[in-house]
């Protein structure tokens, strides 16, 4: 038996980078379960990279004419969520161009098993796969490329793309070792964090809340007035038992479980916190309290959002300047790839 010698750890700055696609109206989970962390994660002084992800949008059918005008909403939920592009870096995928070109290196590096694990690809393309697009097949491998371009130390994740960022760690570690460069790219690691990382529908609280649900009652979308969100939450679906006075009553009751996360991630409470002050009490008590703080918490940026949007000016120019610099770090980057890969460099 021989000594193995661990991999080297990459020794680069903390990064932190995420993203959400532009594919439709963001929604109370986007806020709680994204912005809402990304805006956390500025102020912790490591440099922060969120896209609008428009590449990856394509995956499914766009109608071209909506796809910009998505790009721009997506960008002002970001700023009126609280990130400021003098701290964080906000820029369109597809405005730099070496996600692609690393996206295509990436491709001959993940292997062909890696892919057909994927269960997001198989839920979307449902007993159809052979109409779904090439992109959603290898959707997981651009994503790769968008994290490591970057060289991001931790992403922000939802629970449903862990499996995604395991991928991501995957390529890096082959990369590095095929190539003889250890170290190179780092292995990222996952930030879950909050008691809301998984919002659920208002109408039925085991779907995951979604821009794609035909009901709009089962969601809270961020250009949602305060009326309208008062209304939603007083329609939400419960059971008819008070509140438990522990946690764990929680359990077996998946619309009330959501509820008290959402109320727990609005106010920065603990779930066990939110228990303790409304136990016993029925939802005619909770759902008024909800009700309220939603609205305190997302009518600014609903407003602000609304703003922005009618100043397409001021979103592109923060697009802009976002672009060139994720630009100055990722371009460096893809033309050390191509070098290490052995492409021509004349």
């Amino acid at each position: 038996m021989t000594d193995q010698t661990p991999p080297a750890l990459y020794t680069g700055p903390r990064r932190i980078l995420s993203g959400i696609q532009a594919s439709g109206a963001l929604h109370l989970g986007n806020y709680l379960g994204a912005l809402k962390r990304f805006v956390e994660l500025q102020d912790q002084g490591a440099p922060v990279f969120v896209f609008v992800a428009d590449m990856h949008a394509i995956t499914v059918w766009q109608e071209p004419e909506k796809l910009a005008a998505q790009t721009r909403e997506i960008a002002a939920a970001y700023l009126a969520s609280g990130l400021d592009p003098k701290k964080s870096i906000i820029f369109p995928q597809s405005a730099v161009r070496a996600h692609a070109e690393l996206a295509w290196i990436f491709n001959c590096v993940a292997r062909l098993g890696w892919l057909d694990r994927m269960t997001q690809f198989k839920e979307k393309s449902g007993k159809h796969k052979e109409r779904a697009s090439v992109g959603l097949y290898t959707y997981p491998v651009l994503q790769a490329a968008d994290i490591l371009l970057y060289k991001a130390t931790e992403v922000p994740v939802g629970e449903d793309q862990k499996q995604h960022l395991e991928l991501t760690r995957d390529i890096a570690a082959k990369f590095n070792n095929d190539f003889g460069v250890p170290g190179y790219f780092p292995v990222p690691e996952p930030i879950i964090q909050g008691p809301a990382t998984r919002v659920m529908s208002l109408r039925d609280g085991a779907a995951k809340m979604s821009k794609s649900d035909p009901s709009d009652n089962s969601r809270i979308n961020l250009t949602d007035d305060a009326d309208t969100i008062a209304s939603k939450i007083r329609k939400a679906k419960t059971d008819p038992e008070p509140l438990p006075e522990t946690l764990d009553g929680l359990n077996d009751r998946p619309e009330a479980k959501n509820l008290v996360a959402i109320y727990a991630a609005l106010a920065g409470l603990t779930r066990e916190q939110v228990i303790a002050q409304f136990g016993g009490q029925g939802f005619g008590a909770f759902k008024p309290a909800l009700a309220d703080l939603a609205v305190a918490s997302l009518a600014p940026v609903t407003a602000e959002m609304r703003r922005l949007m009618d100043d397409p000016a001021e979103i592109d120019r923060v697009l802009k300047d976002g672009a060139d610099r994720a630009a100055e770090v990722a371009d460096p980057v893809v033309d050390e790839v191509k070098t290490i890969v052995g492409f021509w460099r004349g």
